[in-house]
């Protein structure tokens, strides 16, 4: 596991498919960075541990990322793996990504409110 590829499951690929249409959000990368932000902001350790990245959504870290803002993205990860007491080991620090992120997918799916651009908005800002 590498941060190099950022790979989904294929509910995930689903809920993200739902939510590109209900929001007019057209790229994948928007979505994910907004789930995996509303996940890293949930204090608690998500519960799912093992993911099967089974779609065929594949993105590189700097399409994820961004070219402007991957550092901060990484950053964010690894104090989160400190914070969950793990070492923030690339291995770690990718494992934390996919976790993070398909939690977050799932928050979003899961709003009913999540209708707009400013619903989305709402459910990370609240």
């Amino acid at each position: 596991m590498s941060l190099e590829h950022v790979r989904l499951s294929q509910p995930a690929k689903d809920r993200l498919i739902r939510l590109k249409r209900t929001t007019g959000i057209g790229q994948w990368n928007v979505l994910c960075r907004w789930a995996l932000i509303l996940s890293l902001k949930d204090p608690s350790t998500p519960l799912i541990r093992d993911i099967v990245t089974d779609s065929n959504v594949v993105m590189d870290w700097k399409t994820f990322a961004g070219t402007t803002h991957g550092d901060i993205y990484l950053a964010l990860l690894k104090q989160r793996c400190v914070e969950d007491g793990e070492a923030p080991t690339e291995e770690n620090v990718a494992k934390t990504l996919t976790v993070h992120l398909h939690r977050g997918i799932g928050y979003l799916g899961g709003q009913k409110q999540l209708t707009t651009i400013e619903g989305l908005i709402g459910s990370v800002a609240a």
